[in-house]
């Protein structure tokens, strides 16, 4: 069994609302919801164990206000989270599903302000990420950099799994992506096509011949692998020049696609640490995005 470990600057306690129907400017009244922990490494090492039970766990910093009903759901799901504690609250989100429409409306909330000192936490989870190294195969590092962390701070975190040769995957862009870069080069890359466009300097949207074109030139000048991900469009990959495309699975009933591609990083990680070839490692990572949009848990594969 191969071994991930993930890092989630952004954890998050994710609220899921079902609505029969939701009209916007109307009083709505929702039939329930459920909380989640959250964040989109935490919503990728989810899905990780799902695959596999024990294959992977999480380094989180968590806000001291509310640690513990983070802590408490991840729990509940199985997951190993290494926390470190930070002033202030973990942040809350919201996702709106609309069960006549099959629509999901997510509402992200800004980052909390924490005006501490964290450069001690810093070092922690930095710390912690050497540590995890140790056992692990892989290095997972997703989502956004909270304003909170030092810039460099993606970048120290990948070149840590990079210095201990281990695969690192890095699912960000912008500045943070292109600062990781100067340091070291991610085994892969995953971005959507947006991101994909705005880190490398290209305009938005292209064609899809300019797209293809512009992921194999920025595999091959990396000599790494680059996934970009585009809604319900095909997924576009390049190992090293070389291009691969795979088709999105149509879902007859759609629940939720929030984490869905959290879902598909987990999946493409997971066959490609299996020995699976791109091809097969687009097929998992398609699967187990079209698996997420029909469950209500952000970052699920099987209820």
């Amino acid at each position: 069994m191969a071994k991930i470990s993930a890092v989630c600057l952004s954890s998050t306690l994710q609220r899921t609302i079902s609505f029969k129907t939701f009209v916007p400017e109307h009083v709505n009244r929702s039939e329930y919801y459920r909380m989640d922990a959250s964040g989109k490494a935490v919503n990728s090492v989810r899905v990780l164990n799902q695959l596999e039970a024990g294959c992977a766990d999480v380094i989180c910093p968590l806000g001291s206000d509310n640690a513990d009903r983070f802590l408490a759901l991840a729990a509940k799901d199985g997951l190993t989270v290494h926390d470190v504690r930070i002033p202030g609250a973990t942040r809350e989100c919201w996702t709106l599903l609309d069960r006549t429409a099959c629509t999901t409306t997510e509402l992200v909330v800004g980052e909390p302000v924490v005006s501490a000192d964290v450069s001690a936490q810093a070092a922690e989870i930095l710390a912690l990420t050497d540590r995890c190294m140790e056992t692990s195969d892989a290095l997972l590092l997703a989502g956004s950099r909270p304003a909170v962390w030092p810039e460099d701070f993606s970048a120290r975190i990948c070149k840590t799994g990079a210095d201990h040769g281990k695969l690192v995957m890095a699912d960000f862009w912008g500045q943070d992506l292109l600062r990781t870069l100067k340091v070291c080069t991610p085994g892969i890359i995953k971005i959507n096509e947006e991101e994909f466009c705005g880190t490398f300097g290209y305009r938005f949207p292209l064609t899809e011949q300019q797209l293809q074109e512009a992921v194999c030139e920025q595999s091959s000048k990396l000599a790494t692998i680059i996934v970009v991900t585009r809604g319900v469009k095909s997924t576009f990959a390049a190992d090293r020049g070389t291009f691969y495309s795979a088709p999105v699975e149509r879902i007859a009933h759609v629940v939720n696609t929030t984490a869905c591609g959290d879902s598909f990083s987990a999946g493409f990680l997971y066959e490609y640490l299996a020995g699976g070839t791109i091809e097969k490692a687009l097929q998992k990572g398609t699967w187990c995005a079209a698996r997420n949009a029909e469950l209500e848990c952000p970052g699920a594969v099987r209820a």
